[in-house]
């Protein structure tokens, strides 16, 4: 598959999962009698990744996340010449939905962007989670995700399921941590919806570069030390 191809996989992916996931939360969650509460944004979150990874994972991997992408070059899956390529596909597919998103959002009388889905700690933790807190919480989660990813995808494993067992690890991480950090595990995610949200949202969005960088890092060589095939 030509690169062009992928990162337009990639693109298209992201840009889904941002407006899928990021979307619920900012138009469905309070909706008045109706909402879905973060019950159902966790599953909004997790649908996104499922239903694109059968699409275009074929074609890309369906990374949709600069962590994931990372962690799979530490696992030994995905070669790091790509890894630029598919950082900046993933992330201009975040910030097409964050816009895309923001126009629809703001069609309704009243409309203000406040949080507009942004990852948070501190008083804008919506726990009011510390600092501290959220980087664990980022770190920890986002390593497990690219430890289910890398199992769920080994050869050894039952084929044709690694998106449902993604899919609904994603689900499980925001079903935990938005709470915590409205949940990231995704450095393109926060970009993408922070480029729109108040300003504190891009004060703290290098936290959620940082913890979801770190995590998916020590899931991949923890994944290759540890459970890949000797």
């Amino acid at each position: 598959m030509s690169m062009g191809k992928r990162l337009g996989a990639e693109f298209l992916g992201t840009f889904w999962l941002v407006l899928g996931g990021c979307g619920s939360a900012v138009l469905a969650a309070a909706f008045p009698n109706l909402g879905i509460g973060f019950t159902g944004v966790s599953l909004a979150f997790g649908l996104t990744v499922l239903t694109m990874a059968y699409a275009v994972g074929h074609v890309s991997g369906g990374h949709f996340n600069p962590a994931v992408s990372l962690g799979l070059v530490a696992g030994g899956r995905f070669p790091a010449k790509d890894l630029p390529g598919y950082i900046i596909a993933q992330v201009l597919g975040a910030i097409a939905a964050g816009g895309v998103l923001y126009l629809i959002a703001s069609g309704k009388a009243g409309f203000a962007p406040g949080g507009f889905a942004a990852n948070g700690f501190g008083e804008h933790s919506p726990g009011g989670y510390s600092l501290q807190a959220a980087l664990i919480c980022e770190v920890v989660l986002t390593a497990f995700f690219l430890i289910v990813i890398l199992g769920a995808t080994d050869g050894r494993a039952p084929a044709g399921f690694a998106p449902i067992a993604i899919g609904l690890c994603l689900t499980l991480i925001h079903l935990i941590s938005i709470p915590v950090t409205n949940t990231s595990v995704n450095p393109a995610r926060s970009t993408g919806v922070a480029l729109f949200a108040d300003a504190w949202a891009l004060q703290q969005l290098w936290a959620f570069w940082i913890a979801p960088l770190v995590g998916a890092v020590l899931g991949g060589v923890i994944y290759k030390a540890v459970l890949a095939k000797d």
